[in-house]
């Protein structure tokens, strides 16, 4: 990993109990728990700065004034760019947080568009940061991250755009997200009986091939010997 003391993260989302509450699912608060959990284990191994902004430190009246304002406050300690993510989008890996590092490092902006029209990324430096013109975004709307890319086309030399992810928003989210793993698993399944099967296949025709040899072999029966 490249040392770079000028770039953090800022993990923007609501705790997991208050994820809970505005998000009723069964069993909601355990899975942003563990959304949560998993999110700050992937920043960790980044080894990169990072800062948690929930809705206890959070400040604004608006979504997009509390946006705003956390990444504002990190530039307010001395970064020079800042990657923010939240803490609902599973698919997310460190891998692209490092790639998101990597492209900021090269003067670019960096977006991780989510599938819902918003985005689960944000990488940008602090000389492409426009606070004004940011609360102008349709926040919350499907038009958000193309509105934003196109922002950010105007601001900065170049813009990276990173995998589209899903995010977690309803239960049907979380239904098809666990709906896709379904499917992967069945197909890893079905493939792996058909290469047991395949397997079985050859070492029974081995065997049944050692087994001819033996019964085919003609053995000399020579004298005894005699001691």
């Amino acid at each position: 990993m490249i040392k770079d003391s000028k770039t953090a993260i800022l993990i923007f989302a609501h705790s997991a109990a208050y994820e809970a509450k505005i998000k009723t699912f069964q069993n909601s608060k355990a899975v942003f728990e563990s959304l949560q959990k998993r999110t700050l284990q992937l920043v960790q191994n980044t080894q990169l700065p990072f800062f948690l902004f929930t809705e206890q430190n959070q400040v604004g009246d608006s979504f997009a004034e509390r946006f705003v304002n956390a990444i504002q406050s990190v530039y307010d300690l001395g970064y020079q760019s800042v990657i923010t993510i939240g803490n609902d989008t599973p698919q997310l890996t460190s891998k692209q947080l490092l790639k998101a590092h990597e492209e900021l490092l090269a003067n670019h902006s960096v977006i991780g568009k989510s599938k819902d029209g918003g985005f689960y990324l944000l990488g940008i430096k602090k000389e492409d940061f426009q606070p004004e013109l940011l609360l102008q975004l349709p926040w919350q709307k499907q038009t958000l991250s193309n509105s934003l890319c196109n922002l950010l086309e105007l601001q900065s030399s170049s813009v990276t755009h990173l995998k589209t992810l899903a995010d977690l928003d309803t239960y049907n989210d979380i239904f098809d997200f666990v709906n896709s793993f379904k499917k992967v698993y069945a197909a890893l399944n079905q493939l792996l009986n058909q290469l047991v099967f395949e397997a079985n296949q050859i070492i029974t025709h081995v065997e049944e091939k050692r087994t001819s040899v033996f019964l085919t072999y003609k053995f000399n029966k020579g004298s005894p010997l005699v001691y």
